[in-house]
């Protein structure tokens, strides 16, 4: 069985290099301390603030665990690989739907980098997959959850 492939930017990749790096040298030891720390209040059965710091702590290596697992199966998109006004990851897209006269922007990126909020949706969204490979100009019907909705592209940015 092929490992799943974490498509995303150079940019995503710095950034979750970053993480990381902030996870392993920053968090790791400062959970360390708050453990240390809880376990010189005595009893560890009635000690809320053991058991908080022993929660933080897995959690925080099991997104230390994901973060290596996605960067070691990185796949480092190229936008310019494809044609200028094609829509794919790492690319800006602008389309208006059918009905309505405001244009929405988002840059398609892996899912690792998405950020619904700062303008960045994943590529296995369903307005991602609908969007990529089509071409400014086009008109593109997008199966969502909430049902169809039609989109033209307007323009495409690398």
């Amino acid at each position: 069985m092929a490992d799943k492939t974490y498509p995303m930017t150079a940019a995503g990749k710095q950034k979750l290099e970053e993480e990381l790096e902030n996870l392993k040298t920053v968090r790791r030891p400062e959970v360390i301390e708050r453990i240390k720390v809880a376990r010189g209040f005595g009893d560890l059965s009635e000690n809320s603030e053991y058991e908080s710091a022993k929660d933080e702590q897995s959690s925080l290596e099991t997104r230390i665990a994901q973060v290596e697992t996605m960067l070691r199966f990185a796949e480092i998109i190229d936008a310019n690989a494809v044609a200028a006004d094609e829509v794919s990851l790492g690319r800006k897209v602008s389309f208006v739907e059918d009905g309505d006269d405001e244009e929405e922007t988002y840059e398609i990126v892996g899912a690792a980098e998405a950020d619904a909020f700062g303008g960045k949706i994943s590529n296995e969204s369903p307005i991602a997959k609908g969007l990529i490979g089509h071409k400014v100009g086009d008109k593109v019907s997008i199966a969502t959850p909430g049902g169809n909705m039609t989109v033209k592209i307007t323009k495409v940015e690398g």
